[in-house]
């Protein structure tokens, strides 16, 4: 064999390791990292009597529709750049607080619910969320949104999404998100104990509000980064997440690939 024919094999075989490392890198990152058997994991392999949903930015994408209303009642109030826009999962009545006098809030109230309620267009289910509560029974289900009753059913219905009997909006508490009120509202609703539910939320003031009624959480990336995101889990979409009916409640499993 020629120096010349002895390089061209020693580069050929340096290619095929390289090719063999790099698919068992792909292998292995497709591979989830497994939940130590002496520490068990707050959400993947526990079993939850309930789950309680937010609804804009986890259930169903609004964002677009959202964004267009409160810009376009920015505009009306003449706020220009002191309007950096919403700040999603907080009450729509918190928001507003922030930005005109106590003697505007109501009327500003009013008028961004107007705008709201008009506006239905691009709203659609987001990628798992169906499916996920699809799955479940419906004594262990909710959803909690910051919406009022009358916002929360057109943007479902403009979804074509099938809403749960019990449905906790921002009209069924004194407090609103981040304050737990609503979640445990729901939690016992369904007749459960808060401690054993887990809260799926979009949005860090959703997530305090779960993580302060004693759920668990998960966060759902959308309306925020998963840095900003403070969950026991956080997952890029619901299809990422699977449930299994145990006999005592519920299980989620992480997929290793979407559905």
């Amino acid at each position: 064999m020629t120096t010349s024919e002895n390089s061209a094999g020693t580069i050929g075989e340096r290619m095929a390791g390289a090719d063999i490392e790099a698919d068992l890198q792909n292998i292995l990152q497709a591979v989830p990292e497994p939940v130590p058997e002496t520490e068990a994991h707050a959400v993947l392999g526990r079993v939850f009597q309930g789950v309680l949903f937010d609804m804009d930015g986890t259930l169903v994408d609004s964002t677009k529709a959202v964004n267009r209303s409160w810009q376009q009642w920015a505009d009306e109030m003449g706020f220009g750049a002191l309007f950096s826009g919403i700040q999603h999962g907080r009450p729509a009545r918190e928001m507003v607080a922030d930005l005109v006098s106590p003697e505007q809030v109501e009327s500003s109230i009013l008028r961004v619910n107007e705008l709201e309620l008009a506006d239905t267009d691009d709203i659609t289910i987001l990628p798992g969320a169906a499916e996920l509560m699809a799955a479940l029974p419906e004594d262990r289900r909710a959803i909690v949104t910051s919406c009022d009753s009358a916002l929360c059913r057109i943007r479902l219905d403009a979804a074509g999404f099938s809403a749960p009997a019990t449905v906790v909006t921002i009209n069924d508490t004194v407090k609103g998100k981040p304050a737990p009120d609503p979640f445990l509202e729901a939690a016992d609703r369904l007749g459960l104990d808060a401690r054993q539910c887990v809260v799926v939320e979009d949005a860090p003031a959703g997530l305090a509000a779960g993580r302060a009624a004693g759920c668990a959480t998960i966060g759902v990336v959308g309306t925020h980064s998963a840095d900003e995101l403070d969950a026991d889990l956080v997952v890029t979409s619901l299809d990422r997440l699977r449930i299994e009916l145990h006999d005592h409640g519920v299980v989620f499993v992480l997929q290793t690939q979407p559905r």
